[in-house]
């Protein structure tokens, strides 16, 4: 697992040496996540080959800091 900023990008990244075979298909938690992102302007990436393992990775923008009191 790595965790690391990118200018106003915060760069989120799971892997494993599983059977593989992970996907964003409709119905799978995966799916879910990727909505959820999605609706805080990120997204999710997912490399998962048959017998390969599998990588997710998360992009979620950095809302600037508000200034108002």
């Amino acid at each position: 697992m790595s965790v690391v900023r990118v200018g106003d990008v915060l760069h989120v990244q799971v892997a494993d040496d599983g059977r593989g075979g992970a996907h964003l298909g409709k119905g799978h938690g995966l799916a879910g996540l990727a909505d959820r992102l999605a609706g805080v302007d990120g997204r999710l990436d997912v490399v998962s080959p048959p017998a390969g393992g599998t990588t997710v990775t998360a992009e979620l923008p950095i809302p600037a800091a508000s200034t108002a009191r």
